[in-house]
């Protein structure tokens, strides 16, 4: 496994989609010894009868179409998988015998799932009373919505995000990029160290619960806040409510653009010194506020005349606070990324991956290791874990409780 700071710690991951993997994968990455427990069915049907969402890793399906989806790949790497039918007998004593041994689990199913498996929080902590225990259903384990279907972009303006996402109040924007999931999977790995923390002080496991929609709900603070102080709530786009100019702006060729914001007094002078069209320098907060439209019709005249990454030049030259609009192919070859690593070439056909944005001493990818395939370390996991012994890993094979590819 790789190394870092959690290791040592076992894990248990039955989190499926993409706020609980992407949690569990930033704590693999820093050295936690990740098992997958994946249901059959996980990772797609034995045969590619249709494309998910992320394609497939290198672009075709290829033989085991189920360990060629690219975003379950994206997700996994650091981890083992153990490919469990958990609606056996034989298969939830075998994961409740993992348990035993383990000091996480973390799942994202509905609040009812769980329980309906017979793997509620008190029988978990009767089997291991010093398990810690993270649930993630989409809404809380109580309340009117606890039975609801929660999904990201469902989710997300019923935080209050999409009320101040947009250009206007008759056309509130959704992100459509389901931004509850990676908001709550940073928030899991905190929870996690959290926990972990309070059992070496108590020796004492926990339940810790999360919500998808609380998730987002946290992200609303600041309009909350200026709700409560009587202020005019809406979607302003690309503007600012405390800088001016602040916006996105074309660039010489298609679909090509760069952001600016002025973020004080100092900027803005800059900023009309670099674009010298005539434009106030002395011009304060509010009069570049009233002025804004005018304002950035001037500051696009210039950036047309110039590619975005050579318009971010100049500007963050001259102390500007700038940036090129990036688009996938533009951020796999940035320089500044490219000379941090920041992608790795993990996976099946040197596919660029997202490397971790924590950068620690004695924490780096020349250890991790490729997602596993489905159920690769079914094997090795109840030997290293519970001293199985072949013949009854053997027996759970045959009897279906243990797979390595999906059903037909």
């Amino acid at each position: 496994m790789a190394d870092g700071p959690l290791r040592g710690v076992r894990i248990l991951d039955l989190t499926h989609v993409w706020a609980g993997p992407l949690g569990t994968r930033i704590l693999a990455d820093l050295g936690a010894e990740m098992v997958k427990i994946e249901a059959p069915y996980g990772r797609g049907p034995q045969k590619a009868v249709y494309t998910p969402i992320g394609g497939w890793i290198g672009g075709e399906a290829g033989d085991e179409p189920w360990n060629s989806n690219a975003i379950f790949v994206k997700l996994a790497r650091n981890s083992r998988s153990v490919c469990i039918n958990l609606k056996s007998e034989a298969g939830r004593d075998t994961l409740l015998k993992l348990v035993q041994v383990a000091d996480v689990i973390i799942e994202n199913f509905s609040a009812r799932a769980m329980p309906s498996l017979g793997l509620d929080y008190e029988t978990l902590k009767s089997t291991n009373p010093r398990i810690i225990y993270v649930t993630m259903p989409g809404y809380g384990s109580y309340g009117p919505y606890r039975d609801w279907v929660a999904f990201g972009p469902s989710v997300e303006p019923m935080s209050g995000l999409t009320n101040v996402t947009g250009y206007s109040k008759e056309q509130p924007f959704n992100t459509a990029m389901a931004l509850m999931d990676p908001i709550e999977a940073v928030s899991l790995t905190a929870a996690v160290v959290t926990a972990l923390r309070q059992k070496e002080r108590t020796n004492k496991g926990a339940r810790v619960e999360m919500s998808l929609h609380e998730a987002g709900v946290s992200y609303s603070g600041p309009w909350l806040i200026e709700h409560q102080l009587g202020g005019n709530i809406e979607p302003i786009g690309n503007r600012h409510p405390q800088m001016a100019p602040h916006g996105v702006y074309p660039c010489r060729g298609e679909d090509e653009w760069i952001a600016v914001a002025c973020r004080n007094d100092a900027e803005w002078a800059s900023l009309c010194a670099s674009i010298g069209s005539g434009l106030d320098p002395g011009a304060n907060l509010e009069q570049r506020r009233g002025d804004h439209e005018a304002i950035d019709a001037v500051i696009a005249t210039w950036t047309r005349s110039r590619l975005k990454t050579q318009a971010a030049e100049e500007l963050q030259a001259a102390g500007v606070s700038a940036g090129a609009v990036n688009t996938t192919p533009d951020m796999t070859a940035d320089p500044q990324v490219r000379h941090r690593g920041f992608f790795v070439p993990l996976e099946a056909f040197d596919t660029p991956m997202p490397g971790s944005p924590i950068k620690l001493n004695g924490a780096s990818s020349n250890d991790w290791t490729p997602c596993p395939k489905l159920g690769a370390d079914n094997a090795g996991i109840l030997r290293e874990w519970l001293d199985y012994p072949d013949a009854e890993i053997g027996k759970l094979e045959q009897n279906g409780v243990l797979l390595n590819k999906p059903p037909t």
